[in-house]
């Protein structure tokens, strides 16, 4: 798919699980099971799918995945899945190296999201993208830096500090255009200041939903995360970005669905759901 100046394309990073209470919230089991199917655990299956945008002299990646860093035992509780997809050999079979990337926009520093920006070599944390620029909100970086208790789980340092420790780590600051044609929204229900990308030529917009929506069952607006710090902004801000996605016909792309990578949605009798299921590999 072409948008703009850049060809998008999906990028499996891998598979790895959570508590599929969690990722319900209140919503009974007995309704989110018939979705996503709990392995004995009670993990649902889930992708860490980025997004790759090459043109215009330019090699961007939306997120990196859960990374390579996890020991053994964290791999064993999210069942961290490397065996099919990782991120260096999906960004190769896109015809990219890391050394190619020239920036890595960042939604959040939250593990699934930021673990793949940094690896671990001969003992060492680097960059996975030695020559890109990162970008990450502002106001996002100082709630990372004092997490509370219900959130601290969610970041791991060794993500990000040291892209900042290299100077390579860019703030931005509120909504607006970040690189020519990719702009950001704002949003602060699943954590403080997550920047959900946006790309666009002015005939066809494609949304990053990141975890505002992260899989397809999440489209209905009472399936919240209980990871989200602020369930009702959360509500508010799915109420009014599913109603341009609807209206402006949006392309959004799901970073964690398992089966769906993209999709146009359409307003039904049971609210938002799926009208055409968008491959953005072609």
């Amino acid at each position: 798919m072409t948008i703009g100046p850049y060809t998008l394309y999906p990028v499996e990073t891998g598979r790895f699980a959570l508590d599929g209470g969690a990722m319900f919230g209140v919503v009974p089991r007995p309704l989110w099971e018939k979705t996503s199917p709990p392995d004995e655990r009670n993990r649902i299956d889930m992708a860490a799918r980025a997004l790759l945008l090459k043109g215009g002299g330019r090699t961007i990646l939306i997120d990196t995945g859960n990374g390579s860093k996890f020991d053994q035992k964290l791999r064993s509780i999210y069942r961290i899945d490397s065996s099919r997809w990782n991120l260096v050999a999906s960004l190769e079979a896109a015809g990219t190296r890391p050394e190619d990337v020239t920036d890595v926009l960042l939604t959040h520093l939250h593990f699934d999201h930021a673990g793949g920006a940094t690896v671990r070599e001969n003992g060492e944390i680097r960059p996975t993208f030695p020559r890109a620029t990162y970008y990450v909100q502002r106001e996002h970086w100082e709630a990372a830096l004092h997490p509370t208790e219900r959130d601290r789980a969610s970041f791991v340092p060794e993500d990000y500090m040291p892209l900042h420790e290299r100077g390579i780590l860019q703030f931005t600051e509120g909504e607006g255009a970040i690189l020519p044609g990719l702009s950001v929204k704002i949003l602060h229900g699943h954590t403080t200041a997550l920047q959900c990308p946006l790309i666009s030529d002015g005939k066809t917009t494609l949304f990053y939903c990141a975890d505002l929506i992260p899989m397809t069952p999440h489209l209905q607006l009472p399936w919240i995360m209980a990871y989200d710090l602020r369930p009702l902004v959360t509500l508010e801000e799915k109420r009014t970005m599913l109603a341009r996605a609807v209206d402006e016909q949006w392309i959004l792309f799901f970073e964690h669905d398992p089966t769906v990578s993209a999709a146009r949605v359409r307003r039904g009798d049971k609210g938002i759901q799926i009208d055409t299921v968008v491959d953005v590999s072609t």
